[in-house]
Order: C-alpha cells, then sequence, then structure tokens
C-alpha cells in the first residue's frame, strides 16, 4: 500500500481546465489498478492531492436540480461567472476566490475501502482546522459537509463537498469559504438546501482577511494524521 501523497497547489486555475487535469490523475490511478489486475501485476498507485482557487463557477452534481441556480446565462456573464453540470455527487455549489478548493485524488485501497469513512474524515479535517481558530463546527445529519451552529436557525455552512469514486479511485472534493464573497451565493440555493446559510472563515472571525497558506497548512496537518498519509509537494525530489 502506497500511502504517499504528492501535494500540487494549482494557483488559481480555470474550473474545467482543473476538471481536465483530475480526469487525467483519476485515469491514471485507474490504468495502473486495472493492468495489475489483468497482468498479476504489484505495482504500486499514486496519490495525489490537489489545491486551487477557481475564478467564479457554479457547479452541478449528477444528481442536482438545475432549478437550484437562480439566474440565467445572461446574468451569470454579467457577474462574471460560468456554470458546469459535473460527475459528482451533490446538488449545486459555488466555488471563487477566496475559498480553498481540494480534490484528493486517492487510490483508497492505500488507505481503507470505505467512501462514507472517506467523506467523514474530509469533515473531520475541516473541523480540526476550523477548532484552531477557536470555531466549533460539526456536522449536520443527513446533509454532507461542515456547518456552524447546527440545529438552531443559525445554522449556516462553511465548507461543501461531493466526490466521486471508481474501483475505490476518488476525484472532486471540498471546498473551504476563508475569505469568500458570499454575495455570490444568492444566486442559488446552496447544495439544494433551501433556508440555509453559509458564511466564510473571515466573517466568523471577524476579519478582513484570513491568510489561505496557513489555512492550507493546518488542512493538509491534519489530513496526514487522519489518513495516516506521508505528504510530498511536486516540487520535492
Amino acid at each position: 500500500m502506497n500511502k504517499l501523497v504528492e501535494i500540487q497547489d494549482l494557483g488559481r486555475k480555470d474550473y474545467n481546465e482543473t476538471w481536465e487535469y483530475q480526469e487525467k490523475l483519476f485515469k491514471e490511478i485507474l490504468d495502473v489498478k486495472i493492468r495489475n489486475r489483468r497482468e498479476e501485476l504489484n505495482l504500486e498507485t499514486p496519490n495525489y492531492f490537489l489545491y486551487v482557487e477557481h475564478p467564479h463557477v457554479f457547479t452541478l452534481g449528477k444528481s442536482g436540480d438545475l432549478n437550484n441556480l437562480l439566474v440565467s446565462e445572461e446574468k451569470l456573464a454579467e457577474i462574471g461567472a460560468t456554470f458546469y453540470k459535473i460527475n459528482r455527487g451533490g446538488d449545486i455549489t459555488y466555488h471563487g476566490p477566496g475559498q480553498i478548493v481540494g480534490y484528493p485524488i486517492l487510490d483508497l485501497e492505500n488507505f481503507f475501502t470505505d467512501i462514507h469513512k472517506y467523506l467523514r474524515l474530509l469533515e473531520e479535517m475541516v473541523i480540526l482546522t476550523l477548532a484552531e481558530y477557536g470555531i466549533k463546527s460539526e456536522r449536520s445529519n443527513g446533509e454532507t459537509g461542515v456547518w456552524l451552529d447546527v440545529g438552531t436557525p443559525f445554522a449556516r455552512k462553511i465548507c461543501a463537498m461531493g466526490v466521486r469514486a471508481s474501483r475505490w479511485v476518488t476525484m472532486h472534493g471540498f471546498a473551504l469559504n476563508v475569505n469568500s464573497d458570499l454575495g455570490y451565493f444568492d444566486h442559488m440555493i446552496p447544495c439544494g438546501i433551501k433556508g440555509k446559510a453559509v458564511t466564510s472563515l473571515n466573517v466568523e472571525l471577524g476579519k478582513a482577511e484570513v491568510s489561505m497558506d496557513e489555512v492550507k497548512e493546518k488542512l493538509l496537518k491534519h489530513f496526514a494524521v487522519l489518513f495516516e498519509a506521508e505528504l510530498k509537494s511536486k516540487t520535492e525530489a
């Protein structure tokens, strides 16, 4: 089992371009697994963790409802946003500047074969990270992601999640609002859940801006512990 995970920070990158890159890495891992079974080999499968910040974009999961996007194509152009229907689980999600998007592309057979556990550990990674900022966050029963003040009229989502998996290989992932422009969430019904608000880390802390790099480091620290993974940046030998 290969628990080495290559970390790649793609900076700010177009959603579709990043999606195609995810698919490339996803296929690379699947091809090794298929070859192993076909030829009775034992080649190691690689693992990746991509960080990216997207320009304004709305994405709709394969089982999502287009009615949860509340603006026309013309309005999308006016606000400088794009829209894609994609192959992950979940409903509609917004990505944009100030948001940390993480795409773990893992062969779960290197770690554990349990999608439910995988999602819960991604949530735990975010919960532990927010706790370092003095913010108590939690899961909301039946609603994937990370929330604040669950079960109260003030419930609000700070991190959305949606994944795809095939032959235990994962793609897509999580989106944590750090310095997000929350006005863009008004153009959709977040994750298809009516009456629930969204928030971001800087709003909760009452700060104009929170260091994205610092949050990324904290997320990776907890990811490494929870997944018992060894991390290596792409630039490392």
